[in-house]
């Protein structure tokens, strides 16, 4: 019983985050429609590129509206909603972490990477000369991050993941991999999968019996 209100807390707070803020932005597109060119909720429909057989860089109507007078706005509400999509996930480590004491500056991290990773994925802007001149700069500042559990390096990729696609201006996106990313991660807490390897199936499975498991 005290394991299940363990799991059904931090689901249903979860759960009306999430409610709250597409209630508030469906709310506020459908009150104010003007404010929807400032909305990244869409994107990924202007993501295929026009010259495919081109290294050129590529300019969509996403670049153009990002290159607007409007575009710094846009920018900051890419941003605001990058980093209220990955406050669920920063939840989700303190929620399945085993460890006594978290480490603060992992999830201070997978906190602000997602709105640098807005910025980037805006100044990159599809183009190609762009981002191998950024990943030579990153490489020449040769950054280095211990990683002290291998669990840890998913929620640098989702973190990653979230401001990219509110990057490209697609927070739709975000939204779902935020939410797949924090219900996966409470289901298989719950049933602690991959723990225990006994009984018929796992036995059937794996192919192990209970003398091998002893020795």
């Amino acid at each position: 019983m005290r394991r299940a209100a363990s799991f059904l807390i931090p689901v249903t707070l979860i759960t009306m985050y999430y409610a709250f803020w597409v209630g508030l932005l469906a709310f506020l597109l459908v009150k104010f429609p003007a404010i929807n060119d400032f909305f990244p909720v869409g994107g990924l429909g202007d993501l295929p590129g026009r010259n495919a057989d081109s290294f050129e860089p590529i300019y969509s109507s996403v670049e153009e509206t990002l290159l607007s007078p409007y575009g710094p706005v846009k920018l900051a509400c890419a941003s605001i909603g990058a980093g209220i999509l990955i406050i669920p996930v920063s939840w989700v480590y303190f929620i399945t972490s085993r460890a006594k004491e978290v480490d603060q500056s992992f999830v201070q991290t997978i906190i602000v990477m997602p709105i640098v990773v807005t910025g980037i994925s805006t100044i990159v802007l599809n183009s190609i000369a762009l981002a191998f001149s950024l990943a030579g700069i990153v490489a020449a500042v040769r950054f280095r991050f211990t990683l002290d559990q291998p669990s840890h390096a998913m929620y640098i990729f989702v973190a990653i993941s979230i401001g990219l696609s509110a990057g490209i201006g697609a927070l739709g996106v975000t939204a779902v991999i935020s939410a797949v990313f924090v219900y996966t991660n409470l289901i298989i807490w719950k049933l602690e999968y991959g723990k225990i390897l006994s009984g018929p199936f796992f036995s059937m499975l794996t192919r192990r019996d209970r003398i091998e498991d002893d020795y």
